[in-house]
């Protein structure tokens, strides 16, 4: 088995990279993305990003997630998966490992100061998986770190 990185495209977000890192490096502050959802503003940017369906199942997967300042706990097609972070690296890199699950993933989110008033993002997702189980989850694991990356670009 051999390391799969699916890379995001690059997000700019109009906040400080510091506030940005502060925002992500606590996983208590992912709470409020449960409600940022139901704001219609969010609602249309998402809208003009993402089919319908997928923000919809954005919203049932973030009901069903659990936070803590470390770690987030989240119900996918896999199982209950537990994603950790290992290391923090202020203010560029924020890096999480999944615990529990039947395939090793890994998730980075890169930030990258653009201005005094912005920075970039990406989110990778890694997975430990064989050439014969690329094909099957090559999509999905894509579709995540696009996903992510679209829905943390929107929090402020």
């Amino acid at each position: 088995m051999s390391l799969t990185k699916f890379e995001s495209e690059v997000k700019l977000i109009q906040q400080d990279v510091e506030s940005v890192y502060e925002r992500f490096a606590d996983m208590n502050n992912l709470k409020s993305l449960r409600e940022r959802l139901d704001d219609p503003a969010i609602k249309e940017q998402l809208t003009q990003r993402l089919p319908e369906d997928k923000i919809e199942e954005a919203r049932r997967q973030l009901n069903g997630m659990t936070f803590d300042r470390n770690s987030v706990s989240l119900t996918t097609p896999m199982g209950n998966l537990l994603l950790r972070i290992v290391e923090r690296e202020a203010p560029k890199c924020i890096k999480f490992a999944s615990e529990g699950a039947p395939l090793q993933l890994y998730l980075w989110i890169q930030l990258l100061p653009q201005t005094e008033t912005s920075c970039a993002m990406r989110v990778t997702v890694g997975a430990e998986i064989s050439f014969f189980m690329k094909g099957m989850v090559s999509k999905p694991l894509q579709q995540a770190a696009d996903g992510l990356a679209d829905i943390l670009s929107t929090i402020r």
